[in-house]
């Protein structure tokens, strides 16, 4: 599983250090690339939080691991909580206050600002899970906003395929597609969610359930 999440955000990794390179070495400015040389700092934050966030968070999908180093998993969590919001935080940044590119609408940058928010919101919810020891809502929240953060990942992949079918997307193509990324993340993101049973998560609850379960089981021996 994680060389796999790993190998979905390979392309948009590969972009960003692309970008990277271009502001570093004072590549020729372009109608495409203005708007980054312009204010090259939520660009450069984006893509190191967005890069560090999924190919750290493709690790906390590798259960044995998990078991093996429960440490590990929340040191980790501690890092992909404020990577994740700074990945969010600097895409609604860059959607609002940077210039639209060519092929970009108003519909993308609806879509956008709509995703992006919800990945800052379903992170804040899994934090405060993990604050009341609630394990299962806090899994659940996190898979969420991984899988936005992974959205430019599957978002080359629906690009690419109908760029092999009909050609470079129009404006309504484009943004109908970049939308259908984030969507199929998000329904993959469900049934991983929903493949396992919640069970209770509070330590408290669980030794109580534990200890009922025992009475009943010694009453009717």
């Amino acid at each position: 599983m994680p060389a796999a999440l790993i190998l979905l955000s390979a392309v948009p990794m590969v972009a960003g250090a692309v970008r990277l390179n271009e502001l570093a070495g004072g590549a020729a400015i372009t109608p495409e690339n203005a708007r980054f040389f312009a204010a090259p700092l939520p660009v450069v934050a984006h893509i190191l939080c967005v890069s560090l966030y999924c190919v750290l968070g493709a690790f906390q999908f590798a259960a044995g691991f998990r078991r093996r180093r429960p440490g590990w998993h929340r040191a980790a969590g501690r890092l992909l909580i404020p990577c994740g919001l700074g990945a969010a935080l600097t895409g609604l940044w860059m959607t609002l206050f940077y210039s639209s590119p060519p092929g970009d609408g108003e519909l993308l940058a609806g879509l956008r600002l709509v995703f992006g928010t919800a990945m800052v919101v379903v992170i804040l919810l899994g934090l405060a899970a993990i604050r009341r020891r609630d394990i299962g809502r806090h899994r659940a929240w996190m898979i969420r906003g991984y899988a936005l953060g992974q959205g430019a990942g599957t978002q080359a992949l629906t690009l690419a395929l109908w760029f092999l079918i009909a050609g470079a997307p129009g404006e309504l193509p484009r943004a109908l597609l970049v939308g259908a990324g984030w969507v199929i993340n998000l329904v993959v993101a469900e049934w991983v969610i929903r493949r396992r049973p919640r069970t209770s998560t509070r330590p408290g609850l669980r030794s109580a359930a534990g200890t009922r379960a025992g009475k009943t089981a010694t009453a009717r021996g």
